[in-house]
């Protein structure tokens, strides 16, 4: 009887720290649409940064994504990482999710990675800020991680960067979408970034 309870205290204690470190970005805001009834268009990005808002997109899925990040469309290091951020923009944020229904931001950083770069990540923000080769945000270069802290001093946010202070990653409102590193909200929480270790 005594191990059961000590399990089943393990057991908690694990569940709270996965929801502790996992994606903490309640962003307060005065926009209110959230990403489940908001027609997705495939090939248009989703952004919430400040240059973006009001923005139409008539390119391809490519240009699309170039125009919104404000290079060209050989700019982009690896198309691969667009096609797939592509076909998950817009997917709720769900807590411990892992699939279409709904993902929280280490998972959606870790299949991306996995599915895009062959390398395998831990599965929380913080784990993964802990296992990075650390670098200035000017030094930033396409698929390198950014992380946050919404919550207090702990890393519990994290995205992926792309080009010119931009980055994707799941927003508790507004679930997969592209936001700026430079924005107010965002720059007030911004903690560290890097490379993942190999």
């Amino acid at each position: 009887m005594n191990s059961m309870k000590i399990r089943y205290s393990i057991f908690v204690m694990l569940l709270a720290a996965l929801v502790l470190t996992s994606c903490g970005a309640k962003r307060k805001t005065t926009s209110s649409y959230s990403s489940r009834n908001l027609n997705i268009k495939k090939g248009v990005p989703l952004s919430d940064a400040s240059d973006a808002r009001g923005k139409e997109y008539a390119g391809n899925k490519l240009d699309n994504y170039a125009e919104l990040l404000g290079v060209k469309t050989k700019e982009l290091d690896n198309k691969n990482l667009y096609y797939l951020i592509d076909e998950w923009m817009g997917t709720p944020h769900r807590m411990g999710g892992m699939d279409r229904r709904g993902v929280d931001c280490s998972g959606f950083v870790s299949l991306l990675y996995n599915k895009v770069y062959g390398v395998d990540l831990p599965r929380t923000s913080r784990d993964m800020a802990d296992n990075i080769k650390r670098k200035y945000e000017r030094q930033l270069k396409e698929g390198d991680l950014v992380f946050f802290s919404f919550g207090g001093r702990n890393i519990d946010h994290v995205g992926i960067y792309l080009h010119n202070g931009k980055f994707v990653h799941v927003s508790t409102r507004k679930g997969v979408i592209i936001s700026n590193l430079h924005d107010s909200w965002y720059s007030k929480y911004f903690k560290r970034s890097g490379t993942p270790k190999s």
